[in-house]
């Protein structure tokens, strides 16, 4: 992509307690990834300090945002404006363009803005030169760019700090109030985030209340400082819930009548046979059973094949395994493929590894063999344990944020699946709780039932009776999928 009319400056500094940023303004797009669409951003400091100035002498950095008009009649104006916060970290607002459908359906009338938060996308990069565009392998790393890309962001460890959910958080906070100051009728605004979006968002209410009407957070984090859900803990997750979708196979008539064993059972011996047959072992994608049917939890139409696929790895047979390779490919195809696509992996070791890992501390000295043995006995299980305790990348020292919850929320609603296998069902209720004794304001949670992560893009029915209601104003309700 050709780079883009910086049309905002770096932030006046107006008074010496905050930033405050320049009206936004959008034209049209340079690229060609989504016609029709706008495309704007906002110059902003390369480090905040505590009061949200400029600091240091520290090269100013880019934030890219993309606009999509709202559908109304040519001369009306919109009803509203909805940002969108991706998760990840890593991820850029991309993983939004494909489900711009489900998006007017459940917010008729609004225009949608979707930033690129910094470290992703189109916005500036922790490498320059290896994630551009312009690279050999586009917005991600491929071949050399790896050990250039990690060895010079080692020789300045404290370059990490600028990339940090603070630092992230307070460009947030310039892009909704830079948006607020273009003149004319404003509508309301509201923001929704998913996963570590709504870390960020609760980082960003942190530093001082948003312009907004609402806040909609999708699968949302547990407590910061709680040990039972850290990433480092996320092979745990994943085996409670699939533990219950073997339960519900269980309970289930003819999904027990197809097994005619208990599910648990079945698996056990299924990886028996894996272990004792490299052959049978070889045919699963990275031939790890465990990690493999892990990620089906992720895809409500793979989730609902486990049963019948370990049948069939029990009887030899190949046809349902690649049955579900075609349908998790699907569904990854499903959220498009775009320049800006490429998941940032130095953004998302550098986050995960100085705010999301607890296990440093609690576990010094943890190896891969100890995550081995805590393994051992589970049946569902991820490989990102074991990415953490790679590191690799410098982290950066945890601020006064860290572990805390904001003082004052705007109306907030929750949307959390029951079968969420990465930001579990049970820290979702803790966080809600956390809020509400914390009198923050009003936060109500919409349970979806046997929904996984990510419901926008996993439970899109749900999610649209949830968010009309919401911006209606009437009382959330709970939905199955």
């Amino acid at each position: 992509m050709t780079l883009l009319p910086r049309l905002t400056l770096l932030a006046v500094l107006l008074s010496s307690a905050s930033l405050h940023a320049e009206p936004m303004f959008f034209t049209p797009c340079a690229d060609t990834a989504m016609p029709g669409s706008l495309c704007s951003g906002l110059d902003v400091p390369g480090s905040y300090d505590d009061q949200g100035r400029a600091m240091g002498d520290t090269d100013a950095m880019h934030v890219f945002v993309r606009k999509f008009a709202a559908d109304v009649p040519a001369g009306k104006p919109a009803k509203g404006t909805l940002w969108l916060v991706a998760g990840g970290p890593g991820e850029s607002g991309a993983s939004f363009y494909s489900l711009l459908p489900t998006l007017r359906r459940s917010f008729p009338g609004f225009e949608f803005l979707i930033p690129d938060h910094r470290g992703t996308g189109h916005s500036s990069r922790l490498c320059k030169v290896e994630e551009s565009e312009q690279s050999p392998g586009g917005r991600a790393l491929a071949g050399a760019e790896w050990g250039s890309c990690f060895a010079g962001l080692n020789l300045v460890p404290e370059y990490a700090g600028q990339f940090s959910i603070t630092m992230a958080a307070r460009d947030l906070q310039a892009l909704i109030e830079g948006e607020r100051k273009v003149k004319g009728r404003q509508p309301p605004a509201y923001v929704y985030s998913v996963s570590y979006g709504t870390q960020l968002v609760l980082r960003a209410l942190q530093l001082r209340p948003l312009p907004v009407k609402g806040v909609i957070f999708d699968s949302l984090v547990p407590p910061q400082t709680d040990a039972r859900w850290d990433l480092s803990q996320r092979s745990h997750v994943l085996n409670t819930v699939g533990m219950q979708v073997l339960a519900e196979c269980d309970a289930d008539a003819t999904c027990h009548a197809a097994l005619g064993e208990p599910a648990a059972s079945l698996y056990r011996r299924v990886l028996d046979k894996a272990q004792a047959d490299p052959a049978l072992l070889a045919k699963i994608p990275g031939k790890n059973l465990k990690n493999f049917l892990g990620g089906m939890l992720d895809v409500p139409a793979a989730r609902a094949r486990i049963p019948y696929l370990l049948r069939e790895l029990d009887q030899g047979g190949e046809a349902e395994l690649a049955s579900v390779r075609a349908t998790l490919t699907q569904a990854a195809a499903s959220l498009g493929s775009y320049p800006q696509s490429p998941l940032s992996i130095p953004l998302v070791s550098i986050i995960s590894n100085s705010e999301n890992n607890l296990q440093p501390s609690l576990r010094p000295g943890w190896t891969a063999a100890d995550i081995d043995r805590d393994e051992e006995k589970l049946l569902f299980t991820s490989p990102l344990p074991r990415i953490l305790l790679g590191g690799g990348l410098p982290t950066y020292p945890r601020d006064s944020y860290f572990g805390a919850l904001p003082a004052k929320m705007p109306p907030t609603l929750v949307l959390q699946g029951t079968l969420d296998p990465k930001t579990p069902y049970a820290g979702a209720q803790a966080q809600v709780q956390a809020l509400t004794q914390s009198k923050a304001g009003k936060v109500a949670l919409s349970t979806v039932h046997k929904a996984p992560h990510f419901l926008l893009w996993t439970a899109p029915a749900c999610f649209e009776q949830a968010s009309t209601r919401f911006i209606a104003g009437k009382p959330a309700q709970d939905c199955t999928l």
